[in-house]
């Protein structure tokens, strides 16, 4: 599959959808061989390792061979003792080599699969959020972990024993043709019909374990959403509809992985008996050759031996090659997201941003729509400035585009047309990161971390110190409530915060953007979450905290603009008027109205 654009998500094919059978297997596990590369050493003692454990395997039918040809007879005890203890030396050698091969392999797989998940993860974070407006979480974790899981046991297990066993192979095939050129001819015939199907029916296999592993997304993305919003979903009883509709999605994708299954099965059978049914023929041809005296004893069973190792290795390779052909497809749903580029990304050479950096914010004639509704334009022809130390205000109805200015302010999107500056500089001219680091964000919907009440506000500036922090929750106003937890800011909070209120979070929020000390401060709806008491408090802090600093307000309380230098009126993507509260007050205008509502409503 291949990715016309990140905005488009990954595109992941419905369960039953065609996938490309005519691409080869190994293709995907190409991309694996840089991370195979950094461990060369490794990797290379383990092909070793595996080399010496399948050449001694081929040694033992020599020895059988001279022990029944030699060493049945009273003259010939002492031979016997030589040979088996030979066998035991061979078997030592072979008992090492395999432990080695099965160490150095397996943690190879390990240290290869955690290198591939850091690197996905570290993409998927660069991603722009164009990209997750269709991507669903719950799939992309979905392949950081089972897909990872299939890789780490193609490259931890199956790939060894693939190249065990092509080396039984081989090893056996060339030694049955020095053993007897004759009955090497019978088995070597049977070959090709052995193979077609093994590699006609392994396109099957692997289209029907992609498809298993695309169903099994779907069913994590789908609890993941619902674990994520257990609270909404028991407030309205709808367990037995989401735990119906999981069900559901779980039988879809054991539906589809017992056609995986079933498929890989079938392939087995088909090989096993294709294979050992040309050894029961060599034997019974080889039998007809002892008792005309073509060959002894001892050499007839030196060739079963190896006809038996070959055998057995292609009967082995074909239930390898169908965890190879699963994991191929795990390797290709994976390197999908490292294919993926961002759409926001620094030019080869970004232009540098002003110091000190004074936080104007200039909106010239600017349209934008998101990427997932490209038709409905959610700012039409947007142009206005923010000075240096400007507290400006955005007011308007929901929908209107105030939240989506400060998408672009961050460059999270790239307007369809017109220009956003930053401090005079073009904002696709310049790093995405030198940008963002000159602004804090208090964001309408809240995020706080699993992890202690002093990490999640330290996520504004990691290299704040344990006083800075302090210093910030003060300032929030937050010192209160945390004092009062079990282990203060070493706390840990629940995901997402669960175990505080809403204004509590909301005052971790205003305290890791305090903690920030950026220039330009955006507050998109700061205060919305807190009662009236710690809402006049914190006010009084950004109100301190915004003297200092750029800042744009966003709020539908109107109470919270009323400090502001200047408010925009927005609506349908449109300024519709511009002014201080007293005036736009006396217009007569839409925020008049909506400032009637509310102070007449209190």
């Amino acid at each position: 599959m291949s990715f016309a654009s990140e905005g488009r998500g990954l595109g992941t094919p419905q369960p039953g959808a065609p996938t490309d059978s005519r691409r080869v297997n190994v293709k995907p596990f190409k991309r694996l061989v840089p991370y195979i590369v950094r461990y060369r050493g490794r990797a290379f003692a383990a092909l070793i390792a595996l080399i010496v454990a399948a050449l001694t395997t081929l040694v033992v039918p020599v020895a059988v061979r001279r022990m029944i040809d030699f060493g049945f007879s009273a003259q010939a005890a002492e031979l016997i003792n030589s040979y088996f203890s030979v066998l035991i030396a061979v078997v030592a050698v072979l008992a090492t080599s395999s432990a080695l091969r099965y160490y150095l392999v397996t943690t190879l797989g390990e240290r290869i699969v955690a290198d591939l998940r850091a690197d996905v993860f570290a993409h998927l974070i660069r991603l722009s959020p164009g990209f997750f407006d269709s991507a669903k979480t719950g799939e992309m974790i979905s392949r950081l972990t089972a897909d990872t899981t299939q890789i780490k046991s193609a490259v931890g297990a199956s790939v060894s024993i693939a190249l065990r066993n092509l080396v039984l192979f081989f090893g056996g095939a060339t030694m049955m043709v020095v053993t007897s050129p004759r009955l090497s001819l019978f088995v070597l015939g049977v070959i090709p019909v052995i193979v077609l199907p093994l590699v006609g029916y392994g396109r099957a296999v692997r289209k029907k374990s992609r498809q298993a592993q695309d169903t099994l997304a779907e069913a994590s993305s789908y609890a993941s959403e619902l674990i994520g919003a257990v609270r909404t979903l028991q407030a309205f009883t709808n367990e037995a509809t989401a735990k119906g509709r999981f069900s559901g999605a779980v039988e879809d994708a054991y539906n589809a992985a017992r056609g995986a299954t079933r498929a890989r099965s079938v392939l087995t059978a088909i090989a096993i008996f294709l294979v050992f049914a040309s050894v029961v023929l060599v034997l019974w041809v080889g039998a007809q050759d002892v008792l005309a005296g073509d060959i002894t004893p001892g050499r007839l069973g030196q060739f079963v031996l190896y006809a038996v190792f070959a055998a057995g290795g292609l009967g082995e390779l074909s239930q390898v090659w169908g965890e190879i052909s699963q994991a191929s497809g795990a390797a290709e749903r994976l390197f999908e997201i490292l294919d993926v580029e961002p759409e926001i990304k620094a030019p080869a050479n970004p232009a540098a941003m002003p110091v000190p950096a004074r936080g104007a914010v200039t909106f010239d004639d600017v349209r934008f729509a998101y990427p997932t509704r490209p038709e409905t334009f959610v700012l039409d022809s947007l142009s206005f400035a923010v000075n240096t130390g400007e507290r400006l205000a955005l007011v308007g109805p929901s929908g209107a585009g105030k939240s989506t200015i400060f998408h672009l302010i961050l460059r999270f999107y790239d307007p369809a047309s017109g220009r956003v500056r930053f401090d005079g500089v073009d904002l696709p001219t310049a790093a995405p990161a030198d940008l963002r680091q000159r602004i804090a964000l208090v964001p309408q919907e809240t995020v706080v971390f699993a992890a202690s009440v002093a990490d999640n506000i330290r996520f504004g500036n990691p290299d704040a110190s344990d006083d800075d922090v302090k210093r910030a929750a003060e300032a929030a106003h937050a010192t209160e409530f945390i004092t009062r937890l079990p282990q203060g800011y070493d706390t840990q909070l629940g995901e997402r915060g669960i175990t505080l209120s809403g204004g509590q979070r909301q005052r971790i929020a205003i305290a890791r953007a305090i903690l920030r000390n950026a220039p330009l401060l955006l507050l998109d709806e700061a205060t919305s979450s807190l009662d009236a008491e710690s809402e006049t408090l914190v006010q009084k802090a950004l109100t301190q905290l915004m003297q200092q600093r750029t800042s744009i307000v966003i709020a539908h309380r109107l109470a919270t603009v009323l400090s502001c230098d200047r408010i925009l009126v927005i609506d349908k993507g449109r300024i519709v008027e511009e002014g201080t509260h007293a005036q736009l007050s006396a217009s007569g205008g839409l925020y008049a109205r909506l400032a009637k509502l509310q102070f007449e409503a209190a």
